[in-house]
């Protein structure tokens, strides 16, 4: 009898192995980053877990795959279209990194406001100098563009710096720690209102270039932008721009329109940004979340007979 294939394309710890061998001990479980182990094993798998490019060539139309798990949340970077076709179902990753970028963009919104990078910089130089620090985070207006779990991770610590927390998101349907919710079509109506603005939205056609002249220009000089979603949601030389012109206070940027950003690009010299290197997500928790609080009970539901549950992704939607 041929058994049943579920390839994961990442490197296990033995435990996590072993939590997947225990909801389908009759299956082949084949793990591993190299392509090596599992390229021979693409076609005949029914599930895979984790989207590598080689996979483009490697599976077919005639493959026996049912359910791709994305190893990561955004899936704006896979084939979508060959995948509906193909009547693949869809999960993602969505949800594990709701504390490491939670973390992250306060992380940014404190160095920024607590001028830490500007005391860096200083440091390389040996200067002892105040660097104009005056501002503070608490009491402030959040603007959280998003509110998913890392919106609401985000805005749940906001409210221990006693903040005012604005969500926008498609339905504007009310939701625990904000203070407000609003939908995409009045983002330039709250935008004005807010100290710091973070995005933390997915990529898809309705908020690709979301951020451009008009929504730079309705935030105040004295605020702070914040993007861990995805460089094409922002129009960067507008951004750019609006930083050079001190239209607004500062940037802490992880994600960008072309990464990694090119020598010349001014976001490098720019004293008022951070710049991080996609790293936002990056935690020593991620295979296990993404094992433990994803694949496995979606993994349960599928060897039911049912569909996986969690983060099934809509592909009218792109997420």
């Amino acid at each position: 009898m041929v058994k049943r294939k579920l390839v994961v394309t990442q490197n296990l710890a033995p435990l996590l192995l072993d939590q997947l061998h225990n909801v389908v001990p009759e299956w082949e479980v084949i793990a591993g980053r190299d392509q090596s182990v599992w390229k021979d094993h693409v076609q005949d798998a029914e599930i895979i877990a984790g989207w590598k490019k080689e996979l483009n060539d490697l599976l077919t139309s005639e493959s026996k795959l049912k359910w791709l798990q994305s190893w990561s949340a955004g899936v704006d970077n896979l084939p979508l279209e060959t995948f509906e076709n193909r009547n693949y179902l869809l999960t993602s990753s969505n949800g594990v990194h709701a504390n490491p970028i939670s973390e992250t963009i306060f992380a940014l919104m404190l160095g920024l406001t607590r001028k830490i990078h500007a005391y860096v910089r200083q440091q390389q130089t040996k200067t002892w100098h105040h660097a104009n620090l005056n501002l503070e985070l608490h009491g402030k207006t959040l603007g959280l563009i998003g509110t998913g779990a890392i919106g609401k991770e985000t805005a749940k610590i906001a409210k221990a710096f006693g903040m005012n927390v604005l969500g926008v998101r498609r339905s504007g349907q009310q939701e625990e720690f904000f203070d407000e919710m609003h939908t995409l079509g009045e983002l330039t109506t709250i935008l004005p209102r807010c100290d710091y603005v973070a995005v933390t939205l997915p990529l898809t056609k309705e908020t690709d270039k979301l951020f451009g002249q008009k929504e730079f220009d309705a935030m105040k000089d004295s605020a702070f932008f914040i993007n861990i979603g995805r460089g094409e949601i922002v129009e960067e030389q507008v951004l750019i721009k609006a930083l050079q012109e001190e239209k607004i206070a500062g940037a802490g940027l992880d994600v960008f329109e072309k990464e990694p950003i090119d020598d010349n690009n001014p976001l490098w010299e720019l004293e008022n940004v951070i710049v991080t290197p996609h790293t936002a997500g990056a935690t020593e928790y991620y295979n296990q979340r993404v094992i433990e609080d994803i694949l496995i009970p979606n993994l349960q539901n599928y060897v039911d007979g049912e569909k996986p549950a969690i983060n099934l992704v809509d592909y009218e939607k792109g997420y």
